[in-house]
């Protein structure tokens, strides 16, 4: 259960992620590397990578990872929504 759980919260962050990399936002420009289309696929990639972690080590018997991806998830709601507001 832990497992499906975080699955679905990888939803969320991807979502929340892609939202704010086209939202094209003036902050993003600061982060130079993540204007290109290289930039946007690495931070991508290394999204999934702490999905994929989170996954592989709740189901190998850390099932209180789901409750710290959760909080993960939380504060990228968060930001995500304070970016696409126009709040920061």
């Amino acid at each position: 259960m832990p497992v499906a759980i975080i699955f679905l919260f990888g939803i969320a962050n991807f979502a929340m992620h892609k939202a704010v990399i086209e939202s094209r936002h003036p902050m993003l420009e600061h982060a130079r590397w993540l204007s290109s289309k290289r930039g946007q696929r690495v931070a991508l990639v290394l999204e999934f990578l702490v999905l994929l972690a989170a996954m592989l080590l709740a189901g190998n018997g850390w099932p209180g990872l789901a409750i710290a991806y959760g909080i993960y998830t939380c504060l990228n709601g968060l930001t995500a929504w304070l970016i696409l507001t126009g709040r920061v």
